[in-house]
């Protein structure tokens, strides 16, 4: 019986034994590359790469962008003193807003000298309007204070504008549903109702705008007239276009109405303003066809617009009531006087006063726009704070 062979297991030993020995030596060689100390290393070399004056340049970029950010701050810190300061002394509800132009602004910080600075006073009273903006740029702006603190400022020359829009005028002095609109280059229209005796009337006025002296705006305020319906319209004034007239449809209408048209020709006062002969009238109210023969001439239709009834309305009331009139209404129209009446619709107004004892504004040119009423301004010797 033959011996089992045992070569193959011997074989076998030997090479786990060349393995182990093949992986304790080789163990060290196998350990995975530092990608990230790789890339660090490229970056270095990269950065080092760059030349001296190249890492230079970018220096004084980086510096120049700080210093840039630094005088940026300093502006904002400066323009907000500067509008405290007009705040303060012109006793606005809100700080303006304020503008100052030039780069470096440290550099003229240091020279205490300001090439531009603007300024710009949002809703500023002015009388019983309210302006809408009032935007001035001064030059050559004088510094006062040490170092950083800026305590005021003188400001030899100035420029700017006025603007009174008639978006706040309408809001303000629209309590009477008054709307106002430019007409030319320096007419405002007025155009809405007012309210007289517990009756809403229609009011039509023209607005002249003008300087009035160096500091304020002046309205002549002409074609006033206030309509009450289509039955009649009230002029105040003593001239003979103006008081109380029919219009031309209350007179068609009463012409043709025999009861109404014979109850004005009762009156004599009317009579005589007509110009009618006494022969005429008796026949007009005695025949329907006289009367419409007399009340239909154009010149009779003429004479009676261009009647002043004031005086006739108010010594027969009666009469008044026939022709649709309340006395409380006509009333109330008679004492709406010419003066009163403009001050009503008036759009004067004077600058308010300006920061500093010294120096002087005066208005330029006024100009009327689709927006409002725009006025130039100019001036010197400003100053602000101390």
């Amino acid at each position: 019986m033959r011996t089992p062979h045992r070569m193959a297991d011997d074989h076998i030993t030997d090479d786990h034994t060349a393995f182990d020995d093949w992986f304790d030596g080789g163990a060290e060689d196998l350990v995975p590359p530092d990608h990230r100390r790789a890339g660090r290393r490229r970056r270095r070399s990269r950065f080092g790469g760059l030349s001296f004056a190249l890492k230079g340049l970018i220096a004084i970029l980086v510096l120049c962008g700080f210093l840039a950010m630094g005088d940026r701050w300093a502006v904002l810190y400066a323009e907000n003193e500067a509008a405290q300061q007009i705040k303060k002394q012109m006793k606005l509800n809100a700080a303006p807003e304020v503008e100052i132009s030039g780069f470096p602004f440290l550099t003229q910080l240091a020279d205490r000298r300001i090439g531009e600075l603007k300024v710009t006073v949002p809703d500023v009273a002015a009388d019983r309007v309210t302006l809408a903006k009032v935007s001035a740029t001064a030059h050559n702006v004088r510094i006062n204070g040490s170092g950083t603190d800026i305590s005021g400022a003188y400001a030899d020359a100035m420029h700017g504008e006025v603007l009174l829009s008639f978006a706040d005028m309408n809001r303000e002095l629209g309590a009477s549903q008054v709307t106002f609109s430019g007409h030319g280059k320096n007419k405002v229209l007025a155009r809405g109702t007012l309210p007289v005796a517990g009756h809403d009337v229609k009011v039509r006025a023209d607005a002249n705008i003008q300087r009035l002296g160096a500091s304020g705006i002046s309205t002549d305020i002409d074609n006033m007239s206030l309509a009450v319906g289509d039955l009649a319209t009230y002029r105040p004034g003593t001239r003979s276009s103006e008081g109380l007239h029919l219009t031309r449809a209350s007179v068609d209408k009463l012409t043709k109405q025999a009861d109404k048209a014979r109850q004005l020709l009762a009156v004599p006062a009317v009579v005589k303003r007509l110009g009618v002969p006494d022969s005429a009238v008796r026949q007009a109210l005695n025949s329907d066809a006289k009367l419409r023969e007399l009340t239909g001439t154009p010149r009779f239709v003429k004479q009676l617009m261009g009647t002043n009834l004031i005086d006739i309305a108010l010594a027969h009331p009666a009469l008044l009531k026939k022709f649709g009139l309340d006395p409380a209404l006509l009333d109330g129209l008679t004492r709406l006087t010419r003066p009163e009446l403009a001050d009503r619709l008036s759009l004067a107004f004077h600058l308010p006063k300006l920061p500093g004892d010294d120096g002087y504004v005066r208005l330029q040119d006024v100009t009327v726009e689709k927006e409002g009423i725009r006025v130039d301004l100019s001036g010197g010797g400003l100053s602000v704070g101390k």
